[in-house]
Parts: structure tokens; C-alpha cells; sequence
């Protein structure tokens, strides 16, 4: 194999699939093509002891990175119909549990298409092979994720980071900064990919950044808020594709602050009346950015407009005719406002998440809406939160991302 790739395993999956489809089940192409998979998986197996796959609107998933070349990929939808919207591999993985898992996969789909089943439906039900070394199921925010084994009562911790998904954040604001052009795709993708992130667990999990340097605020920033509010629209009820959109919006609520200096952004000092003005033209900047060539992101635009408007009237900017701001912007001022209590800035500490709580609930009285307070709060109090560090600086190297850390070149150069 040339590569040990996560697309070149798929790739032999669905070959073994559709052989299963084609022969009867003493044809030996079936079997020559499961032991492809099997190979593949190996292979792939040798640098990742540990491997999830994940299927979700059309979308391939290896781990939290969006596979683009298998967009549309057939197999991925007909995988998530028969209910493996995710798939994990433990290490080893024989050859045997490769053949129980296609066949039952095989038969599921086959059940499925021919509209028999319980019910007149196939199973969809979660499952793990023999051997545990295979396991598969639905994924949902606010749900089961996998198997959850009633006996044993417990689900399965990935652990992870959020680095990839920083420097993507990272290297959007470069490019925005650069260019005024909004790189679409990969703002898409980090949010699917934060989304992966918090179905590890059988319950909602919230992983959020934990600063170590405050020059990586408005990044992390970004992460936290579009982790809260794709959790807060998912604990409200909406529907997974509002739930997107919502999380790229807060993704790119403060992309207007790329065209805010880096003096004002970094200060420590109190701010002058000067640099207050400066900085309140973030929201106005971001709109601009994101309708200047990406109108169809209206959404988004309108978010990064009003994510500072409060209940009451105040807030910035100021408006001509005071209006309620859009229900995605009071999700994402909620959110905000949250990250923001339980950042440490200079000279005033962290608070305590209990405390940032209670801070954002008294606001719900005046500032923030208070019917998305609730269900924030509630929410927080019944998922996990888990804090991830941000272990290294952001860095770009001539307006790109390195592809490891050995390759970074100068610390300052963003």
C-alpha cells in the first residue's frame, strides 16, 4: 500500500460491499474483497491505534477531518440509513470481524432496499462485533452515542484535542485579513468537525478551549462559541442542519476583528474612547466581509452585525431603528458572554463556572434573552464540559497552515 490512508480503507469497505451485492456468498470475489478491507484497515491501523468514522449529511468523517474527497460519497449515505452513522475500529481488528461486520452491513442494506424488516423497516439498531473490536451506531448532540451497554452502563471516552481545529480558525482570519475573501468550505468543515467532537460520549459532551496566552482569545473564542451555541440549538430542539448553521454563524462572529489592529487586540491597558470605537467596528467589518461575496451566508452575516445588541436597547452598534436581534444572535450572545467569564484576562481572573453561570442567568433579565438563558443553563448543568488546552501558538507561515509542528517557522508571523 502507498498510502495508509483512511480513504483507501473506505474505498476497499464499499468495493467489499458492492461485492457482496454482485456474488452469491460462496463467490470468491467476496471474500478476496474482504480481505482487502481487512489489509486496509491494517495498514491504516499501524499509525492509529484507534480509529472513529463518521457519516453525516453526505459527509465522511475520519476522526474529526472532513474527507472532501469522498463528498457524496454513495456508501455514506446508504451506511447512515441502516443506522451506522459512526464507526469505530479498536485495535487489533481481525480479518473475521471485518467479514461479520460486511455481512452485516450487507444485509441490512439489502433489507432495507427491499423494504422487509420488522415492521417494514431494517435494523438500525447499535452493535459491536465479536470481538469488540468493531463497534457502530447513530450518532446525536444530545443522544446515545454507539452502544450503550445497559448492563455495564457506560459509553466510550476518546481523547482529543481541538489543535487542527485552532489553527483552521487560525488560518480563516489570515486568509480574511488578507484577502476579504471568506474560505467557505473550511469554515464547513471546522464545524463539522467541532461537532464530531462533542458526540464522543453518550451524553453531550462540550469540549472548550482553554487559553494559556491571551493573543489566541479571539480564536479560541470563536471554537468555544460555536461549540455552546450548536449545543444550546440542539438542546432547544432544532433541526441538525439549523444546528449547522447556527455553529457557523458563532464560528464567525468575530471575524470583523481581523480588521481591528493588533495594538487594540492585544492590549492590556484599559481601553481609550479611541480604541473602544475601533473596536466596536468589528460587528460592522464582519457583516461587511462576510456579505461581500458570500451573500447566501445572511445568516452568518446578521450574527456577526448584532452578537453585540442587547435586550434592553444598549450594545453596539447603534441602530437607527432599536429592534429585537435575530434569535441566532441572542444564542450567540449567550454563549459569548459565558466563554467570556471564563476567560482570564489581564488582571481580572477567570471565574469559576458556577460563577459564570450565575452571572449570565442575572442578565437574563435585561441584557439576554431570557428563554435562551434558560435553556443554556439548563444545558450546562446536564452535559459534560470538558476544558482542552491550547498547547501551541497559532502560527501561519507565508498566509499557510504548516502541517506539523517541526515545520513552523517564526512565532510571530500570523
Amino acid at each position: 500500500f502507498a498510502m495508509t490512508d483512511p480513504i483507501q480503507c473506505l474505498t476497499a469497505l464499499g468495493q467489499a460491499l458492492a461485492a457482496h451485492a454482485l456474488y452469491g456468498p460462496t463467490h470468491p470475489s467476496r471474500d478476496r474483497a474482504t480481505g482487502a478491507t481487512a489489509e486496509a484497515l491494517l495498514h491504516l491501523m499501524a499509525e492509529h491505534d484507534f480509529i472513529t468514522f463518521s457519516f453525516l449529511g453526505g459527509e465522511v468523517i475520519f476522526g474529526r477531518r472532513v474527507l472532501r474527497e469522498l463528498k457524496e460519497w454513495e456508501w455514506a449515505a446508504r451506511l447512515a440509513s441502516i443506522g451506522v452513522e459512526r464507526l469505530e475500529f479498536n485495535a487489533p481488528v481481525g480479518r473475521e470481524a471485518v467479514a461479520e461486520f460486511v455481512r452485516m452491513v450487507h444485509a441490512r442494506i439489502s433489507q432495507s432496499e427491499a423494504g422487509a424488516g420488522t415492521a417494514g423497516r431494517a435494523d438500525t439498531s447499535s452493535g459491536t462485533s465479536d470481538d469488540n473490536s468493531i463497534r457502530w451506531g447513530r450518532v446525536s448532540l444530545a443522544g446515545e452515542d454507539l452502544v450503550t451497554r445497559g448492563e455495564a452502563g457506560s459509553t466510550t471516552t476518546v481523547a482529543y484535542s481541538l489543535e487542527e481545529e485552532v489553527e483552521g480558525v487560525g488560518w480563516i482570519h489570515d486568509q480574511v485579513g488578507r484577502s476579504e475573501t471568506l474560505p467557505v468550505a473550511e469554515v464547513g468543515a471546522i464545524v463539522r468537525s467541532l461537532a464530531v467532537a462533542m458526540r464522543q460520549e453518550g451524553r453531550m459532551v462540550l469540549p472548550l478551549l482553554e487559553l494559556l496566552q491571551f493573543d489566541q482569545f479571539t480564536v479560541a473564542h470563536s471554537c468555544n462559541v460555536a461549540v455552546l451555541a450548536m449545543g444550546v440549538g440542539e438542546f432547544m430542539g432544532f433541526a441538525p442542519r439549523e444546528v449547522r448553521a447556527i455553529g457557523v454563524a458563532a464560528l464567525l462572529h468575530d471575524v470583523g476583528k481581523v480588521k481591528v489592529s493588533q495594538e487594540v487586540l492585544k492590549k492590556t491597558d484599559p481601553f481609550t474612547d479611541e480604541d473602544r470605537r475601533e473596536m466596536e467596528r468589528h460587528t460592522v467589518e464582519g457583516a461587511r466581509l462576510i456579505l461581500t461575496r458570500h451573500r447566501q451566508m445572511d445568516l452568518a452575516a446578521v450574527v456577526a452585525y448584532e452578537h453585540h445588541l442587547r435586550m434592553d436597547g444598549s450594545g453596539y452598534p447603534a441602530l437607527r431603528f432599536p429592534r429585537e436581534p435575530h434569535f441566532a444572535s441572542r444564542v450567540v450572545s449567550v454563549c459569548e458572554q459565558y466563554d467570556a467569564y471564563c476567560t482570564s484576562w489581564p488582571q481580572i481572573p477567570a471565574l469559576p463556572a458556577n460563577e459564570a453561570l450565575a452571572r449570565v442567568e442575572a442578565q437574563g433579565c435585561t441584557l439576554l434573552d431570557a428563554d435562551v438563558v434558560n435553556s443554556f443553563i439548563t444545558m450546562m448543568r446536564e452535559a459534560k464540559t470538558q476544558r482542552v488546552p491550547v498547547n501551541r501558538p497559532i502560527v501561519m507561515v507565508d498566509g499557510e497552515l504548516p502541517r506539523n509542528q517541526s515545520e513552523q517557522g517564526d512565532p510571530g508571523k500570523r
